[in-house]
């Protein structure tokens, strides 16, 4: 027998022995969920003599089912079959294998991944003669799996939707790629849960027969299923109800994904007779920082009321820091782990978490100037991302560079008709006369086999590339990345990539954080010169492309809130407390109340990712979109009470530019020291919309002609305060309406 009580807590011993029936267990933050699992699995298998293969457990994740596994395997006995304990698309799959004829499919049918769903929709696109600039491909791909996972296949779609004429090529999309799907014997992934959803309706006793293997279910991170699986768990536990879910409505974070927060919420609705377990002793973290997590999550509405708690001392005090620029945050923060380094601790024991992979930048020049190991997680470095790989390898070919690789990512992009053949033929050319492939593009003309179209396409991309490079010397490097964006038609390639206006919009956001890069170091460069710049990002094969060994675990992580969730580190910084930022701006301006609601149970996750000490990092103003912007403190800070936090440091008595090393000597602008600002507690008074203005106020009114230096003539519209400047909206004759800071525009009155 196992000892329940011995090895659980009275919460955990509780939910692992309510074995009958359906049962919510609540497990908060750090409060060893998975530990419960594992004793209820064993618990059920030794004690109550449960077949293994009676039993099955849903994760999300092949590392969270592994993990799970390995531990239940610990527990038994050796030689013991171990339980079903796999992912939702796993569990499907095996399913399917075993019944998908009686869906029309064979049992050898094949499962399209990424690459084949992306090959499947060209064809759909072409045979329905769809523009890709109307309707990205990727934003059709969206609209199908959402469908999907509502359990809404094309005529459930369209009859939903009928009438609604912006739906109406999404119809057509989503009948002929189902269609295709069928015709060359394959599933999606979202095709899986489905499917077997549509088999267990069907055919009754086919769900008969798995409801009398999976006579117990348990489901991990519950809050985070959609309907499909919603509905898929709901028929497998109908027959015996004995439904264990685990989960955390406070970690709700994926809505983004289809997640319906709901399921949980309203999991004693879909079964009155359900016991409900709170799991509340956290494991994890000091009091101070629970404190904080508890005070920030109360402020939703829409949750189940519980409150984290914990044996361990009170511990620090959460600090914030307020510091007037991106850069400036970076580099304290980044000055502070090597002050904490110094003093004992280990790289590897700090985690900087960030609301999206834009704030990475910053973190990786900070780094980089200081030598210090990082590693961003399970995101790209800013210079590896592709919108800068494509942008970078333009400016190098612009530039001179004779790189070939180069010259190939970018010779058909955005499309100009050049075929694989015809660059085959070209590249072959520049090798037989020991030449780069850009050279020979030069000499197209000169080159038998390429004509119509690739000829046409090749001339325009050289002419394009050769006429930026002969006015670049008189131009500055950032216009030059404008002059490229908009030429080689980069700008409206991006806007058919993206599968949202928020999509785009970030994309953007890349293409001008390189550009305010390029305006920095051509500020502080003696002789500025494109491959420098680029040799000392890591984009043209510098030393430091990489500073990470790979050998090496003890570097600092840095990686999105959404990222950190399930992991912990000794001490964690929380980046951009503002409001725009953390919560976003969409959220703030949006009509639905609870898109605040989930970035807030995003903030609870942040801070409770921390053990030991949390600091809270915000900027004044940061570059946004090209304009320089400023934030107010985020309103998730004002819900912290005030005994709890640190914001009494004392400011440096001088702001000065900080000696970086050689390799990294003009990187933009990360090199300042900026000095924290303390804050007294009035600012939790503040209105959430920004500080008071400082700036004076404009001399023209609404309604007033003004010009822009670059913009032309244009008429105001609104005059707004905000943060310390005046937020001007006008509409230019030429180029429409536009948003901008009064002591930035420099506009002039008519």
């Amino acid at each position: 027998m196992i000892d329940l009580d011995k090895e659980l807590n009275p919460q955990q011993a509780d939910a692992a022995k309510t074995t009958e029936g359906p049962v919510l267990i609540l497990a908060g933050a750090g409060s060893g969920k998975t530990r419960t699992i594992v004793y209820r699995i064993s618990h059920l298998i030794e004690d109550l003599k449960v077949e293994p293969w009676n039993i099955l457990a849903l994760t999300f994740t092949n590392k969270a089912a592994k993990e799970m596994k390995d531990r239940v395997a610990a527990m038994l006995p050796e030689g013991m079959r171990a339980p079903n304990i796999s992912t939702f698309h796993s569990t499907c799959l095996r399913i399917m294998f075993s019944h998908a004829d009686k869906l029309g499919y064979t049992s050898s049918f094949e499962i399209a991944d990424a690459a084949d769903q992306k090959a499947v929709m060209r064809e759909v696109y072409k045979k329905l003669n769809i523009d890709t600039k109307l309707i990205p491909e990727k934003r059709a791909a969206r609209e199908i799996s959402e469908a999907k996972d509502s359990l809404k296949d094309p005529e459930k779609y369209a009859q939903d939707n009928f009438g609604d004429f912006s739906k109406k090529q999404f119809i057509d999309i989503y009948r002929e790629y189902q269609a295709h799907l069928m015709h060359n014997n394959s599933m999606d992934f979202d095709d899986l849960i489905m499917n077997t959803v549509k088999l267990f309706k069907k055919y009754p006793d086919v769900l008969e027969s798995y409801q009398d293997r999976y006579k117990y279910i348990m489901v991990d991170e519950y809050q985070d299923t959609n309907t499909a699986q919603f509905e898929f768990i709901r028929l497998l536990a109908d027959k015996y109800k004995n439904l264990c879910v685990v989960g955390d409505d406070d970690q709700s974070i994926y809505k983004f994904r289809g997640a319906d927060i709901r399921n949980i919420l309203d999991f004693e609705e879909h079964y009155p007779t359900a016991k409900v377990v709170k799991l509340e002793e956290n494991y994890r973290s000091t009091s101070n920082i629970l404190a904080a997590a508890n005070e920030v999550i109360a402020n939703n509405s829409e949750r189940k009321a519980k409150e984290l708690w914990t044996k361990t001392p009170e511990g620090n005090k959460i600090r914030f820091r307020q510091l007037d620029t991106a850069s400036g945050e970076a580099a304290f923060i980044a000055d502070d782990i090597r002050k904490r380094v110094d003093e004992g601790a280990k790289l590897g024991d700090f985690a900087i978490l960030i609301r999206t992979n834009l704030q990475s930048k910053e973190f990786e020049d900070a780094f980089r100037i200081r030598r210090m190991d990082y590693e961003i997680v399970k995101g790209l470095r800013f210079w590896d991302t592709k919108v800068i790989k494509d942008v970078s390898a333009y400016l190098l070919t612009v530039a001179g560079g004779s790189n070939d690789m180069r010259t190939n990512r970018i010779i058909n992009l955005p499309k100009r008709g050049i075929g694989a053949s015809s660059v085959d033929k070209v590249a072959a050319y520049a090798e037989e006369n020991g030449m780069s492939l850009f050279d020979a593009c030069c000499k197209v003309d000169e080159i038998p086999g390429v004509s119509g179209k690739a000829l046409t396409g090749i001339k325009s991309f050289t002419e394009m590339i050769l006429g930026i490079r002969n006015e670049a010397k008189n131009m500055k490097l950032s216009d030059v990345v404008t002059r490229i964006i908009s030429e080689s038609g980069y700008d409206q390639y991006m806007l058919m990539e993206s599968d949202s206006t928020e999509k785009y919009a970030e994309m953007k956001d890349y293409i001008n954080k390189l550009k305010e890069a390029l305006d920095s170091y051509e500020e502080d460069a003696e002789e500025p010169d494109l491959i420098d710049f680029m040799r000392q990002n890591g984009v043209e094969g510098s030393t430091i492309d990489k500073v990470t060994d790979e050998s090496n675990n003890d570097r600092i992580q840095v990686m999105t809130m959404h990222n950190a969730k399930g992991l912990e580190f000794p001490n964690v910084y929380v980046s951009g407390m503002e409001q725009g930022i953390f919560p976003g701006f969409g959220s703030i301006m949006s009509d639905d109340p609870m898109a605040i609601e989930e970035e807030r149970r995003l903030c609870y996750v942040a801070l409770t990712r921390a053990e030991k000490t949390l600091t809270l990092t915000a900027s004044r103003q940061r570059m946004m979109n090209g304009e320089r912007r400023f934030y107010a403190i985020s309103q998730f800070m004002k819900e912290i009470p005030d005994e709890l936090l640190d914001m009494n440091v004392q400011p440096k008595k001088a702001e000065k530019k900080e000696r970086v090393i050689p390799e990294a000597r003009k990187i933009a602008r990360a090199a300042f020291e900026e000095k924290p600002v303390a804050f007294s507690s009035s600012f939790k008074n503040a209105k959430s919309g920004a500080f008071s203005s400082s700036a004076p106020k404009p001399d023209y009114e609404v309604g007033d002609r003004v010009r822009h230096f670059k913009m032309g003539a244009g008429t105001v519209k609104s005059i707004v305060p905000g943060g310390r400047d005046y937020e001007v909206t006008v509409e230019f004759d030429s180029v429409g309406v536009k948003k901008m800071f009064a002591g930035f525009a420099k506009l002039k009155r008519i």
